[in-house]
């Protein structure tokens, strides 16, 4: 897991991002956010907050996006309460990012299941590419962390890069996906095992056929 810690807050930060305001349109669905819950709990919408706050910084950047000490003021603001208590819900949970990341934040998982499946594969064809974990590369496309169980443990192993997860890799495998995205295309998500859709047994299916080419509600058939 990669280190984890706030960027400096800097007069240069505060020059770039202390005018943090939401855009028309993130306005919107702060309020629809915060509407959903109850008087007196509005509180409680700050990781959604967070999450659209990471994102709009994203758009701004082109890149996966981030939260600079100023955003999280902003929304400490927003929702009355405690700079602190924003900065502990941002630093406890790794899908914020606390530090600039690339266009492609590259999260390779290294727990066991992967790891017995070649995560170390796809951690050496990253870092062929010049990536390096905790660091971004020089032309901002890759930022490359190893992190912990995303839940894919039956596909394993698997990357995450920014809102999709690629399964089943290989280092040729992920190599093309990496490529197509350099390449400004959208490789298609999930497993990278032909003939499998989710994470059925490959070739070995016994239950749920309806599920290799499409996803089927069986609850009716029960």
């Amino acid at each position: 897991m990669a280190d984890r810690y706030l960027e400096p807050d800097t007069p240069e930060l505060r020059a770039r991002w202390g005018n943090f305001a939401w855009n028309a349109e993130n306005a919107e669905k702060a309020q629809e956010v915060v509407a959903r819950y109850p008087e007196g709990r509005q509180r409680s919408a700050v990781m959604p907050l967070l999450d659209l706050a990471q994102r709009q910084v994203g758009a701004d950047t082109q890149t996966q996006g981030w939260l600079p000490i100023p955003v999280m003021e902003y929304i400490a603001g927003y929702l009355d309460m405690p700079v602190i208590r924003v900065v502990e819900v941002a630093t406890f949970y790794t899908m914020y990012n606390l530090v600039p990341v690339g266009r492609f934040h590259v999260q390779v998982c290294g727990t066991t299941p992967c790891m017995l499946r070649g995560s170390d594969d796809l951690l050496s064809a990253c870092k062929a590419r010049g990536m390096h974990k905790g660091h971004t590369t020089d032309d901002g496309l890759w930022t490359l962390t190893e992190v912990e169980c995303m839940g894919n443990c039956a596909s394993a192993p698997m990357v995450q890069i920014n809102d999709d997860n690629y399964e089943d890799l290989t280092a040729e495998r992920l190599d093309a996906v990496l490529d197509a995205l350099a390449r400004g295309e959208s490789p298609k998500a999930g497993t990278q095992e032909p003939g499998r859709h989710t994470v059925e047994p490959a070739g070995a299916l016994s239950t749920l056929k309806d599920m290799v080419s499409a996803n089927h509600d069986y609850r009716g058939e029960w």
